[in-house]
């Protein structure tokens, strides 16, 4: 919102600096000792504050994509172009980096970077004077929010026209009264722009499967045009109900559940191609042996230990057999929580029954399953894959949550400059991350033998993650070596040129 004229002088440089390192405190007052008329007021102080400061974040976040353009991102159709998988998100002449640098300096994810910069871009582009009044604290943010929503797909001149309008009466209107005008007036003004609304919102649509508030349970969700979801959601009822009418004692809700969970994998039609599931079950050594209630996992979703047995047996694991059609793998940990070797349930039987080689009386401490050794080539071997799958479950990037099925087993100092094809050099990073690594200037990452990832960005902000479940050392623990390259000492620049990396599968 503040422009400079001319050039910025040292000393100037060196003011916003000290400004920056020592910030104006934010002013508390007791509560206890206001009234109830000035309690009111300061809720309308904080108000006018976090209007200004929403202002003031989106004018950060432009400055922030100013310094990164779009000039050294690969051109398209070459390597490390940005594929079609994802929808575009990337600001006009700004680096397609630029999103993942900002999710790591506010330690968000990458759609609500991607969403805070929108709408920063668009407060600049088409609505400056909604911009101004969030500014000086005349408009509240979600206000804001709501017309840049419904206006950023149109064009700046009619944002602005319909801005004009609205704005003078738009902190005494209902967030949804403010909406249902603004796209009333959008949709007389430019009625292919609310089609390019509805478009856009299919692009991000997605599946996704998270974790439930419900103990043992996970969430399985759908982002479907609204009479596909409204069509959908009736066949699932209307089967349930079909259940319920036949006797079925379960609660409806239950019953459409299994219903869904039926449709989806539809085990009764044998004219499509066969789709068979791999868990992955996650438990500690002390757990599996009965000496530890701890948690455990399944595919990322957390279970008890007496869970996980029951499951175990279910699937005639532990001893018996894989579940026709699919796969388990065992993930063994020790009680830090860190990855100790990785088996299917053959194998784990295969070893039982075999035992050390060495020492047929089964006395020894010798062991017979740990992590895959070192292999002299570029690409890592099976084993490897799958231990880096097991350990790190998702990206390993900062802020990213992607499953590990869409992970490159990238080496973190790259193989043609010495880097070496073993566990402690190999990290998970989902296919953007991996061309971050690969081709974006300044970054840096480094990672120590246990799988502990260090990523800095190239404004200074470093980020670490540890593999899920592992848990930190303590406080008196030195720090263990790490893999990286070309690390700058404390007080050196970040690096300029992306570090060379092998040819990713891009």
């Amino acid at each position: 919102m503040q422009e400079v004229a001319g050039p910025v002088s040292a000393v100037e440089r060196a003011l916003a600096g000290c400004l920056v390192e020592r910030p104006a405190p934010f002013r508390r007052l007791p509560v206890a000792l206001l009234s109830r008329e000035q309690k009111a007021a300061e809720l309308q102080r904080v108000a006018v504050l976090k209007a200004t400061t929403a202002a003031y974040e989106a004018e950060l976040v432009l400055g922030l994509a100013d310094d990164s353009p779009a000039d050294d991102d690969p051109a398209p159709g070459t390597p490390g172009a940005k594929g079609s998988w994802a929808p575009d998100s990337q600001l006009p002449g700004v680096s397609k980096f630029f999103t993942a640098e900002l999710a790591m300096v506010l330690n968000c994810g990458r759609g609500t970077a991607s969403h805070l910069a929108h709408r920063a871009w668009t407060y600049r582009s088409h609505l400056p004077a909604t911009w101004a009044a969030m500014a000086a604290g005349d408009l509240d943010e979600t206000r804001a929010k709501v017309l840049a929503d419904v206006l950023q797909h149109t064009s700046p001149a009619v944002a602005r026209a319909i801005e004009g309008r609205l704005l003078p009466e738009a902190a005494s209107l209902t967030t949804g009264r403010l909406r249902k005008r603004a796209l009333a007036e959008l949709l007389e003004a430019d009625a292919d722009a609310v089609d390019k609304r509805r478009e856009q919102a299919q692009r991000q649509a997605d599946v996704r499967c998270h974790p439930s508030p419900l103990e043992g349970m996970g969430t399985l969700t759908a982002d479907l045009p609204a009479p596909v979801a409204a069509a959908c959601h009736e066949i699932v009822d209307q089967l349930a109900r079909m259940l319920k009418a036949d006797g079925d004692p379960r609660p409806i809700g239950e019953l459409r559940a299994a219903v869904l969970a039926d449709l989806v994998q539809r085990p009764w039609d044998t004219g499509r191609p066969a789709v068979t599931a791999h868990l992955q079950l996650v438990a500690t050594l002390s757990a599996l042996a009965g000496r530890s209630g701890e948690p455990a996992e399944v595919n990322g979703l957390p279970i008890t230990i007496g869970r996980l047995h029951e499951l175990l047996a279910e699937l005639d694991a532990l001893g018996l057999r894989t579940p026709e059609g699919g796969t388990v793998t065992l993930a063994l940990t020790d009680d830090d929580g860190a990855l100790r070797a990785t088996t299917p349930l053959d194998q784990l039987r295969r070893l039982a029954r075999r035992g050390c080689p060495d020492h047929p009386d089964g006395t020894c401490g010798c062991s017979v399953l740990d992590r895959p050794a070192e292999v002299d080539r570029h690409d890592p071997s099976r084993a490897q894959q799958a231990f880096i799958h097991t350990r790190d479950r998702t990206c390993r990037f900062p802020t990213c949550g992607q499953r590990v099925g869409w992970a490159d087993a990238d080496h973190v100092v790259p193989h043609a400059h010495g880097g070496a094809t073993d566990c402690a050099n190999l990290c998970c990073l989902c296919r953007s991350h991996h061309r971050l690594k690969t081709f974006a200037r300044g970054w840096r990452f480094t990672m120590s033998d246990d799988g502990v990832l260090t990523v800095t960005t190239p404004s200074g902000v470093t980020r670490t993650t540890r593999p899920p479940g592992m848990r930190p050392p303590a406080a008196t623990d030195s720090p263990a070596p790490h893999a990286g390259w070309d690390d700058p000492l404390p007080d050196d620049p970040l690096p300029d040129d992306p570090l060379p990396d092998d040819p990713p599968p891009f």
